[in-house]
């Protein structure tokens, strides 16, 4: 393997998703784009697939969230799921100003489990939120 390359979140409400990616953590768009025909069909092993991707990076890295929006297809929420629970169960950013962003994020609505908490070890600031979909995010601020 030579790297990790992106993480998938499929949304309901794109424009929330995006405001709370983009906008509120600063990701940046790398690739807006609709997939559709039969490579996609194929690779998902479903019919008439109808996809709007965006493909965003903190920089212009090699590790993506990808954003997928299915306008063919309507997805299931998981309405009980837990952090527990088999499968992928968060994703996890590195984080400049944790007390500053956690702010922000608050003042947006965001659901945490707790305040920012300091690692045992004392090398980290860590918080655990939820975006608009309900997805759990671990952001980390790594403290010297």
């Amino acid at each position: 393997m030579k790297t990790v390359r992106h993480f998938g979140i499929v949304v309901s409400n794109l424009e929330k998703s995006l405001h709370f990616y983009k906008d509120i953590l600063g990701l940046k768009i790398q690739r807006d784009m609709l997939e559709e025909g039969k490579f996609v069909d194929d690779i998902l092993g479903l019919q008439d697939v109808k996809v709007r991707t965006i493909k965003m990076s903190a920089d212009e890295g090699n590790t993506l969230v990808e954003l997928l929006w299915y306008q063919s297809h309507l997805g299931r929420k998981k309405e009980d799921k837990k952090i527990f629970d088999i499968g992928p169960s968060h994703l996890a950013l590195t984080i400049d100003n944790l007390e500053n962003l956690y702010q922000k994020l608050k003042s947006e609505g965001v659901k945490f489990n707790c305040p920012p908490q300091v690692s045992p070890d004392g090398k980290a600031k860590v918080v655990y939120c939820y975006d608009f979909e309900g997805n759990p995010i671990e952001l980390v601020e790594e403290l010297s």
